[in-house]
């Protein structure tokens, strides 16, 4: 069920943006996204959400054991002045999609991954992608990702475990946290990203329907923990789906400003200009984001 239809805007930034991930430093805002032309990492700055200056790549090189051209949905996360950030690549190994892990000092880096290998590669399910991390009411930081089942025909899940401290290397086992299911999801799901709501109220926001089509939307699941079990709420129709001036949207990522508020980032495209074929670029949208009983609504 559909339980919020937003009003109209447009897109903070109209380039193509897509995977958006916002972190929060202090009195600026840090915007991460997938790889466009030969910049493996954009990264955007802002000091009010609205206004943002492009500064490149921030991940001018790759391992060695990773390939050009698939760096995707880049996440970061701060751990006692680190800066840590996950992101998909090609495992030219395995010719798969694969998680890693760099660090910088500054949030905008430049991020230096110095791996032999992946972080997480699930190889019998397709490959792993769409990292993101999530820190609890203590601390304890998680992360969450999709395996990319669907990249060999079978049916994606979204996983999730528990960090070092460091951020640098999963602390416990992986755990599914949904598989697509419903109707509206095929023929995926993606992209998670995590919201605690209240203690023992968690809510794990969802892309899902093909990327590259004005069918992606957004759904979302709740559990009482940051491992589930999750209980599916969108089940038959997403959450948050296209509208007048707005495809296609997904590729969500929630977060907090320096006040506390909640938003949400995503791309879209902008309608008639549906996919990359059709001249289209999936711009960076922010959202305010509320929560009424335990349930999204954006604003």
């Amino acid at each position: 069920m559909l339980r919020d239809q937003p009003r109209p805007s447009s897109p903070v930034h109209r380039g193509d943006f897509p995977d958006p991930c916002v972190l929060v430093t202090g009195d600026r805002y840090f915007a991460y996204g997938t790889q466009t032309g030969d910049v493996n990492v954009q990264v955007m700055e802002s000091a009010d959400l609205a206004r943002w200056e492009h500064h490149g790549d921030a991940l001018p090189e790759l391992p060695r054991w990773a390939g050009p051209g698939r760096t995707w949905a880049p996440a970061v996360l701060e751990r006692d002045g680190t800066y840590v950030l996950y992101y998909a690549v090609r495992y030219e190994a395995a010719g798969r999609q694969a998680i890693s892990v760099a660090t910088a000092a500054h949030p905008g880096g430049p991020f230096v991954d110095r791996s032999r290998e992946p972080l997480i590669f699930q190889a019998e399910r397709g490959g792993s992608i769409d990292p993101s991390p999530f820190v609890d009411g203590g601390g304890a930081a998680f992360l969450l990702w999709k395996s990319d089942d669907n990249a060999v025909g079978g049916v994606s899940s979204l996983w999730g475990a528990p960090l070092q401290p460091d951020g640098l290397a999963l602390a416990g086992p992986p755990v599914e946290l949904l598989h697509h299911d419903a109707a509206w999801e095929k023929p995926l799901v993606e992209a998670p990203s995590m919201a605690r709501v209240a203690e023992g109220h968690y809510v794990l926001f969802y892309s899902a329907n093909w990327w590259e089509s004005a069918g992606y939307a957004v759904g979302y699941a709740t559990g009482p923990t940051p491992l589930g079990p999750f209980r599916k709420e969108t089940v038959e129709a997403p959450w948050f789906a296209g509208r007048p001036g707005m495809a296609g949207p997904g590729g969500a990522e929630v977060f907090q400003d320096r006040d506390g508020h909640w938003h949400m980032a995503f791309h879209a495209w902008t309608p008639p200009n549906v996919g990359y074929e059709n001249g289209g670029a999936r711009s960076l949208w922010i959202r305010p984001l509320g929560f009424s009983d335990g349930h999204p609504m954006a604003g």
